[in-house]
Parts: C-alpha cells; sequence; structure tokens
C-alpha cells in the first residue's frame, strides 16, 4: 500500500515497466490505460495519506470518470507495485480484493467476493487473495474467500471458486483445476523487476 511520496514513485515505476511503457507526453495523451493506472496510484497515495478534502475529491472523481470511459470497476489499494492492465474493457473487481505485486491482467476479467450479504467491516473476510507474479487471462472469474499462491497462471475463461495456495500453478477450465505445477510466473516478470530504488521513466 501506498503510504508515502516515495512509495508512490516506486509504485508508479513498477507500474511501467511491467506494461513495458514509459511516461511520455505521448503516452499520457494516447495511453489512457497508462494514464488511468498512474490517476489510480494518485488517488491511493492521496487518501492513504489523508490529503486535505480539496486534493482528495478531484483525484476521485478523476479515478472514477477514467473507471466508467474505459470499463473498470474497481476500488483502491487493489494492486501491489507493478500492475500491468493489458487492455481497456469490461474489468470488474471487488474493492476488498488484494493481488500482490506484478500482477498481469485482460479484459472481461470479474473477481468478487461470495455471494452473500455479510457485514460491510467483514466484506474483506469473504474476497479474493492473489499472491505475487499472478497472470489472469481474458475473461477469467474469481468468486470468494479463496486464496491463490505467486506464480501462477489463471488461463482464459477460468472460473476459479477454490483454493490454490500452492505456488507455481496453471489454473484453467470451468471448473478451474490445476493443469501443471512449477510455473514460475514468465509470463509477468520481466528482466526489470521492482526495486525500491527505480525511478520513473521519462521521455
Amino acid at each position: 500500500m501506498i503510504q508515502n511520496y516515495n512509495d508512490l514513485r516506486v509504485y508508479i515505476s513498477a507500474d511501467l515497466k511491467s506494461a513495458g511503457k514509459a511516461l511520455s507526453v505521448k503516452n499520457w495523451i494516447l495511453d489512457p490505460v497508462l494514464r488511468f493506472t498512474i490517476v489510480m496510484r494518485i488517488t491511493e497515495y492521496c487518501f492513504n495519506t489523508k490529503k486535505t478534502i480539496f486534493i482528495r475529491l478531484p483525484t476521485l472523481f478523476w479515478f472514477r470518470m477514467l473507471s466508467v470511459k474505459l470499463g473498470f470497476s474497481l476500488g483502491l489499494n487493489i494492486f501491489g507495485p507493478g500492475v500491468a492492465i493489458v487492455h481497456h474493457g469490461l474489468l470488474i473487481i471487488d474493492p476488498t480484493t488484494r493481488i500482490g505485486k506484478n500482477c498481469r491482467i485482460h479484459m472481461g476479467v470479474h473477481i468478487g467476493g461470495a455471494a452473500v450479504f455479510v457485514d460491510p467491516e467483514k466484506a474483506a473476510d469473504f474476497s479474493p487473495r492473489l499472491g505475487d507474479n499472478v497472470y489472469i487471462g481474458p475473461g477469467a472469474k474469481i468468486y470468494g474467500p479463496i486464496r491463490i499462491g505467486s506464480n501462477c497462471t489463471i488461463g482464459a475463461n477460468a472460473v476459479v471458486t477454490k483454493d490454490f495456495k500452492q505456488d507455481g500453478l496453471l489454473i484453467a477450465g470451468v471448473p478451474a483445476k490445476v493443469l501443471s505445477e512449477g510455473e514460475t510466473g514468465a509470463r509477468v516478470v520481466r528482466p526489470f523487476a521492482v526495486g525500491k530504488e527505480d525511478n520513473l521513466q521519462k521521455g
């Protein structure tokens, strides 16, 4: 979670690297997903550090406006550093979901809590938790209070409704099952792994 300005820089740098993009005027104008990701991080920073309401409200409005435009329905503080949202289009994630660093996620994905009415303060107990270096293929559905390990690949259109806590699994099918073991997260981990000293790319 972004707790200070240095964290903000680290998260944005990691996101850009995972997406294989540079922060430039051209990309800012022409790439709406890049713009959304950066605005999401700025909004997280403003809320987590309890900036004045006159700063938080405009950033939240900007975040919500871009969400609607791109077809995204998600909250703040879901992703660790290094998220790569591959395309704009339908993407629905329960705001109490938590996903580790270096997540690569495609359009049509729906990640939701259990299909029950619960006390809002306990809602997080009923939402998914995913580890680091997880690849989520197009159209995947992940529901309920489930846990998925690190370095896992979730295949296109998979329906995941139970735990897969072991690291390095290839999960696919309806309902999802393990197709292979020993995944390394190669689909999402690039040579430039997340580092605290990373600086924003410019140019």
